[in-house]
């Protein structure tokens, strides 16, 4: 129970930062960027303080640190962008469903050859994702919010792969935040930056607790949980955020959410729940 909970607890948390930065920018609280840069400067301050209560080591020089950096930088700066025109629960179910076919066809190409079932999986979520980001009449997602969403999920299946097997992954999150502050900063201070007290609390909400104690709770339980309930757990996260925003922010849940986001979770429960065959077997 005690392991469910947490468990439940780690995935509103990683919902909730979608919840929280929409919450934000379309209440007209904080510009996107200013909302990018607080949550990583956050998120580093909170990794950092928890990486120092634990002993544990910073490794910033550490080889590829830089791809780590940068891709988490794409990630952030996607994610807040998209959420100027885009829903908490539409923009959750496109960043989920690009990060994991993106995850899949990676590990198709270079690890093991798929199975037919994993295939129609990829298949059915892909279709999901056409019906979420269908431009023109009858389409309901905005398309530059859409493209920078995208954006947001390769960079973040990019950084998922390249800090997967880290022997210290809280360790290796924490240098990725630090190292990515300067280049956001770089990319994204500007003109037209505008926030104010409340926009600064919830940049901050979501880069110190549902970002950085999320990351620190899920690195716990992880080890826990069979890989493929790892998998099938986070399935949740776009569902949770699609009920966050229509209760929390008054969005509305269409049937063509609803047929987009069956059609992504069920195709991707269908491909994580079966296993590869190994190159070269037939």
């Amino acid at each position: 129970m005690q392991l469910f909970l947490l468990v439940t607890l780690t995935m509103i948390a990683f919902a909730a930062n979608s919840v929280l930065n929409r919450l934000a920018v379309d209440g007209g609280y904080i510009d996107p960027s200013s909302f990018a840069v607080i949550r990583v400067l956050a998120g580093a301050v909170v990794l950092g303080m928890v990486l120092s209560v634990r002993g544990g080591q910073l490794p910033l020089m550490k080889r590829g640190r830089i791809i780590g950096a940068l891709s988490l930088s794409a990630y952030m700066i996607g994610f807040s962008l998209a959420y100027a025109t885009l829903d908490a629960g539409l923009g959750a179910l496109i960043l989920f469903g690009v990060v994991q076919i993106v995850m899949f066809a990676w590990g198709a190409v270079t690890d093991a050859r798929p199975t037919v079932r994993q295939l129609a999986g990829a298949g059915i979520a892909f279709v999901g994702l056409l019906v979420a980001l269908w431009p023109g009449p009858g389409g309901i997602a905005d398309t530059g919010g859409a493209i920078l969403m995208t954006i947001a999920g390769i960079g973040w299946a990019a950084y998922t792969l390249a800090g997967r097997g880290a022997p210290n992954p809280l360790g290796a999150t924490a240098a990725n935040f630090i190292l990515a502050l300067p280049i956001l900063a770089l990319l994204l201070v500007g003109q037209g930056l505008s926030a104010n007290m409340t926009g600064v609390g919830l940049a901050a909400l979501a880069g110190g607790v549902t970002s950085g104690l999320g990351y620190t709770l899920w690195y716990a339980v992880l080890p826990r949980l069979p890989a493929s309930t790892a998998a099938v757990v986070q399935l949740s996260v776009p569902i949770i955020a699609i009920i966050g925003g229509a209760l929390l922010l008054g969005e509305a849940v269409t049937g063509v959410i609803l047929i987009a986001a069956g059609f992504v979770v069920g195709g991707i429960a269908l491909a994580v729940t079966t296993q590869s065959l190994p190159k070269g077997r037939k």
